[in-house]
């Protein structure tokens, strides 16, 4: 199978119109990954195509149309000069590309194990810090009261002669005012947490069943408390996270029937195989070329 980039896809549009393709109406998920890995063509390198080679490659005179496996469309592509083989593999050699439902939930997968990755990295790089600020709190407290004291003593009217202190200073005195034994504890807390993460991650990226569970416990788990927080304390970031994590949560048992919903587990994989079975790719077969027009 070669992959072709899909700036050849506009020689489809000379392509006979029972050739055209389908109507698009929606984000076609094909059509976003042929753009950025190229198109899954069969029978690039062949000196011949046989009658049973049609669903995927066509002659028409001096032109051959080779069908993309993932997306659908088909490409003009001009004869081997120095071919390969005699003819293209047949079917039973043949590994049909993630396409429709597989390749979209693929994508959402891949797209919130990065979300869960970068949760992992913040969450432990906090956690390795709590950790050593209780290993050397007393003389890291001193050094933080001294520069901000000679910062703020700098600033007319800073917020040292004032008495108060706002925002990322404000924050730090909290943290530096909580005793060694409570920072370990939140330091391991957030360490597991961003264990947690990381195995979602690992397994999201590889389509996991497990992984999808797991996320979604996690997620939902997080939601009351964020709202409690954006109650008390709204932010942008925080109103962001939760709308985050309710997506992810809508998806997951929705789209992929977490918990029996919708059929379950195995009409997901149904529907999944469905899609990346060679019955698939025939029902969006256009006519043979001695029917068209």
């Amino acid at each position: 199978m070669r992959h072709i980039g899909a700036g050849h896809a506009r020689l489809a549009r000379s392509a006979p119109a029972r050739l055209q393709p389908r109507p698009r109406r929606t984000i076609d998920w094909g059509l976003v990954v042929c753009g950025c890995a190229g198109h899954a063509l069969v029978g690039t390198d062949a000196a011949k195509l046989r009658a049973q080679d049609e669903l995927y490659a066509r002659e028409q005179g001096r032109t051959r149309w080779l069908r993309c496996l993932r997306c659908d469309s088909w490409v003009a592509l001009a004869r081997p000069q120095h071919p390969a083989r005699r003819y293209p593999p047949g079917r039973e050699s043949i590994q049909i590309p993630r396409r429709g439902k597989a390749l979209r939930d693929w994508l959402v997968l891949r797209a919130i194990a990065i979300d869960r990755l970068i949760h992992c990295v913040i969450l432990t790089a906090l956690g390795i810090g709590a950790l050593a600020i209780a290993s050397n709190a007393e003389a890291l407290r001193i050094r933080f009261y001294r520069v901000l004291t000679d910062l703020e003593n700098g600033i007319a009217g800073g917020v040292a002669q004032n008495g108060r202190r706002v925002g990322f200073f404000h924050a730090l005195d909290k943290l530096f005012s909580l005793r060694a034994s409570t920072l370990h504890e939140l330091g391991i807390l957030l360490l597991a947490y961003a264990l947690l993460e990381g195995f979602e991650a690992v397994g999201l990226w590889l389509t996991k069943r497990w992984a999808e569970y797991l996320t979604f416990i996690a997620s939902t788990l997080l939601i009351p408390l964020e709202i409690y927080e954006i109650i008390h304390r709204a932010a942008a970031l925080k109103v962001i996270a939760v709308l985050i994590n309710l997506a992810v949560a809508a998806y997951l048992i929705i789209a992929k029937r977490l918990f029996g919903v919708r059929g379950g587990g195995k009409v997901d994989e149904y529907l999944r195989a469905r899609d990346m079975s060679w019955e698939s790719i025939e029902r969006a077969s256009p006519p043979a070329f001695e029917a068209a027009r």
